[in-house]
């Protein structure tokens, strides 16, 4: 089955979505016939102007309720229209999950950029944080508009990079101008170290710097402290050791394990605190489609409970 791209825009209303796609919609060298999906799950104030786009190539679908989308009825546009790619204006009230939860199989994210009014933004982040989360994970580029110096850059950043680390951050002033964001982000801790010792404090970092690249952890050696699972469908000789995360709210609270390889698997038991030192194997999980980090453990000690149970980025 042939794979689609989405072009996925987040944001809350009146963040400049609509006139970005709108723009892009207008270049040629982005819009050169390919045949388009322009699935719009929020109107605003702004509309579409269609007769100024570089081709007649782009098909407009209105939906303001994302539980009316399903694969069925998607799969049929895609074989009306012959599609080649699609591009989603989200709702902001709607997670990005409640989306991929309700296409075809073979429709792929593959870009996602989400819109911010600076001006608004802390308040948005103070009053929806669940809802502002879930566009800053996944997201490639988040673009500040109507940025003034007024505005405190390291306020937006630190709210960014609580969510991702890798997601590019440009401010975009009222005179529209740009600026990149150049603000450093040092880990608290040395991956350079001939052991990365992993505060109590900093799993939630740790976790999420790992998960997001993993390539440069391949061959590093890590010590850090977590609580005991198993499953039943897992191998004899492995375990999984973790902390439970909190990303935004008490409701997201997730626990966030490694699987870890040791022959002394059997000595443990379900919810034992344990500090592990161990090798990073970078391995290829067939199920998520992408790499994955695995401990191969040299050495394992019991450990008390850290003093904040939960994990956070802050």
């Amino acid at each position: 089955m042939r794979q689609l791209p989405i072009y996925l825009f987040t944001g809350f209303l009146e963040c400049g979505k609509t006139k970005f796609i709108q723009e892009t919609l207008e270049d040629p060298g982005f819009n050169a016939g390919e045949e388009t999906l322009l699935l719009v799950l929020e109107e605003g104030v702004e509309e579409y102007e269609p007769e100024k786009f570089a081709g007649k190539n782009v098909h407009i679908v209105y939906e303001d309720d994302i539980t009316n989308l399903n694969p069925a009825t998607l799969s049929k546009l895609e074989k009306e229209y012959d599609l080649d790619r699609i591009m989603v204006e989200m709702n902001g009230m709607n997670m990005v999950r409640d989306l991929l939860d309700r296409v075809p199989e073979n429709w792929l994210i593959y870009q996602e950029v989400m819109f911010a009014d600076a001006t608004t933004f802390i308040n948005y982040n103070t009053n929806m944080r669940s809802l502002v989360v879930d566009k800053l994970q996944g997201c490639e580029l988040i673009i500040f508009n109507r940025y003034n110096d007024k505005i405190s850059k390291e306020d937006l950043h630190k709210i960014v990079r609580g969510s991702t680390r890798r997601a590019n951050i440009i401010y975009e002033y009222e005179n529209g101008d740009f600026e990149r964001d150049e603000i450093e982000d040092p880990l608290p801790f040395d991956i350079n170290a001939p052991v990365i010792e992993i505060n109590d404090e900093d799993y939630a970092l740790f976790y999420r710097d790992i998960v997001e690249e993993t390539a440069k952890y391949a061959g590093k050696k890590v010590a850090f402290k977590g609580v005991v699972a198993f499953n039943r469908s897992q191998q004899k000789n492995t375990f999984f050791l973790g902390r439970h995360v909190m990303t935004c709210c008490v409701e997201d609270i997730q626990y966030m394990p490694f699987l870890c390889r040791s022959k002394d698997a059997g000595k443990l038991k379900t919810k034992d605190w344990a500090y592990i030192t161990a090798n990073v194997e970078v391995t290829y999980d067939k199920r998520n489609g992408r790499k994955t980090p695995v401990m191969k453990v040299e050495s394992i000690m019991p450990a008390e409970q850290p003093v904040q149970e939960v994990a956070t980025f802050f």
